[in-house]
């Protein structure tokens, strides 16, 4: 496995794969160099490695030509990262408030969405009923709302065997980008969580943090998404409770009619012994 490189690091080593410069193969690495800056330049969106692959000489590792194409823009102002096996350009860090302007403070994550958010990232993929399992209270409606909206959780399929077929959540490319990680197993283990002061250090026995992993294929008990999703969001109901049924506004003194409901995208009821929790945002 490749080692990272330190992009800041002036004296980080070369990358696994790279030819010996005065070797038959170093005018080829060098022109390959040459295509993978090119393709990545013109690129709209992060390159996926099997696309520069495709584009250099066969038998080249593609992952150390884009290796040794970062460390030579490590000390510029634009800086060539990797998410998910997927390489872009990005500002570097340290002049990014040169590019900054003033824009709209987008509304702050309230306690309740950062707690699903890491449950997502170190659960995934996992239902509504799963994240409310983990936290103990219900997610209010605009909870998983806004986490979609910010882009970095995704409506990954439906849980085959559960009641309802409920939808899975995981995170996305912009989650990994905006929280500076190259994979979604870079997210801290129990010990660094513990080192930086995040967990206490009375841990019930048997406490574990789960091995994060975000595959972008279906697992085996997960189906594709079909139909509409809407009512996925809609508040839980109690169990043992009707539904209140939606009506129509009466033109005049006929009363209203019920509408009939959809079974097969109804929301699941929240537990019994789980209570509704406010979102209010952190401070």
């Amino acid at each position: 496995m490749v080692e990272p490189i330190n992009l800041f690091d002036p004296g980080a080593a070369e990358p696994v794969g790279v030819p010996d410069e005065h070797g038959p193969e170093a005018e080829a690495f060098r022109e390959a160099i040459r295509i993978a800056e090119a393709l990545l330049f013109a690129a709209s969106e992060p390159l996926a490695e099997e696309v520069i692959a495709s584009r250099i000489q066969d038998g080249l590792n593609v992952e150390a030509v884009c290796r040794a194409l970062q460390k030579e823009y490590a000390p510029r102002g634009v800086n060539l990262i990797r998410i998910m096996r997927k390489w872009t350009f990005r500002t570097a860090v340290d002049l990014a408030y040169l590019l900054s302007r003033d824009v709209e403070e987008p509304k702050k994550l309230s306690r309740a969405a950062l707690e699903t958010l890491a449950i997502i990232a170190y659960h995934q993929p996992v239902t509504r009923a799963e994240i409310e399992d983990v936290r103990g209270v219900a997610i209010s409606k605009g909870t998983l709302d806004h986490l979609l909206e910010t882009g970095w959780v995704r409506l990954r399929g439906r849980r085959k065997n559960a009641v309802g077929r409920p939808i899975t959540y995981g995170t996305t490319e912009e989650f990994l980008a905006h929280f500076g990680l190259e994979q979604i197993g870079d997210l801290p283990g129990l010990e660094e969580l513990k080192g930086a002061g995040l967990l206490d250090g009375r841990l019930p026995p048997g406490f574990g943090v789960p091995a994060p992993r975000d595959d972008s294929a279906l697992t085996e008990d997960e189906e594709p998404l079909e139909g509409a999703l809407f009512d996925e969001f809609a508040e839980p109901e109690a169990e043992g409770e009707q539904p209140a049924a939606e009506v129509s506004v009466p033109t005049g003194d006929a009363p209203a009619a019920e509408l009939p409901q959809d079974e097969s995208i109804r929301s699941e009821p929240a537990k019994d012994h789980i209570d509704e929790e406010p979102d209010h945002p952190q401070d």
